[in-house]
């Protein structure tokens, strides 16, 4: 049986994680095995694990690297493929392993010429999630104009430009040192999120209101909905539950919406310069638990990612 080193939830409702030797997964027929090179960290890895596993358990949904088995019903991809992919709620585990098993079915992005491992594995879920977030506000014609609430991480640093490239004009909040960092990314107007009086700042800048909403941050749906214009929309990309207000549509993120072709696309455009990638650091694998610690701060600007190269 091989072996190899994982960071594992050791038991249902532990709070950490730990390092761990255990069993390398096996591919099943419609399945990639993958040697993984790095991995994207999220705040929620250590608790996102899907029902009536075993433990111990390996976290973890974002990763990328090669192509080590491929199962025998798979078509389309080979031994040596290099590759960045969303394994999500996967009962074989998770992705902070030396290993990991990702079904074909599942976000499976080629990792483009030069383009490292540790910058392909930042842009898999942050940039689905972006992609999938401005999904419901595709009918804003260019010219118009959008807020985002809390908007320095990795999804609205994504998020921030793709919707500039699409002419759109962008208010966003953060804390006052990201202000700068949202302005270079393409933001007009760049607003502090602790500051009681920050909707009337955006109102002052589009009296009428906002065309439409990313309520990206926890616990910020229900504010984003005054700066909003009737019949704009809300998209609660944390969830938030609020009731419409105005004639204010409230959604969540387009799931079912495939956005696979644009996602290779934003990978080459992350190469060619065209957006940004932002890494605020490379922890090495050995230390999972403190690059955890810094993303469930929530005040990570941009993406953190272990390496394991």
């Amino acid at each position: 049986m091989r072996t190899m080193t994982a960071f594992v939830v050791q038991r249902p409702g532990a709070d950490t994680v730990a390092s761990e030797r255990i069993a390398v997964p096996l591919a099943g027929p419609q399945e990639l095995l993958v040697r993984i090179k790095a991995v994207g960290v999220g705040i929620h890895d250590s608790y996102f694990l899907p029902n009536d596993i075993s433990f111990p358990f390996p976290i973890g949904i974002e990763a990328a690297g090669v192509v080590e088995e491929v199962g025998p019903a798979v078509i389309g991809y080979q031994v040596g493929d290099r590759i960045a992919f969303v394994s999500s709620m996967q009962r074989k585990g998770g992705v902070w392993a030396e290993y990991a098993v990702v079904r074909t079915d599942a976000l499976i992005l080629p990792i483009p010429d030069g383009m490292s491992f540790e910058r392909a594995a930042a842009v898999p879920v942050a940039g689905n999630t972006a992609l999938r977030a401005l999904h419901p506000l595709s009918a804003i014609p260019t010219g118009g104009a959008i807020f985002m609430a809390g908007a320095s991480g990795a999804v609205g640093t994504f998020a921030v430009q793709l919707a500039h490239r699409r002419g759109w004009e962008v208010a966003a909040s953060a804390s006052p040192r990201n202000h700068d960092y949202l302005l270079a990314l393409g933001a007009a107007l760049a607003v502090d999120y602790q500051h009681p009086g920050w909707p009337e700042e955006v109102l002052r800048w589009r009296s009428e209101g906002v065309d439409g909403a990313l309520a990206i941050q926890p616990q910020t749906t229900t504010d984003t909905l005054r700066v909003v214009k009737g019949g704009g929309t809300v998209v609660t990309v944390s969830g938030d539950q609020a009731a419409p207000v105005g004639g204010v549509h409230v959604t969540g993120i387009a799931y079912d919406v495939d956005v696979r072709a644009d996602a290779i696309a934003l990978m080459d455009d992350i190469v060619s310069g065209a957006v940004k990638l932002i890494i605020e650091q490379v922890y090495p694998f050995a230390d999972a638990p403190k690059a955890l610690a810094k993303v469930q701060t929530r005040r990570a600007r941009g993406k953190v990612v272990l390496s394991l190269a």
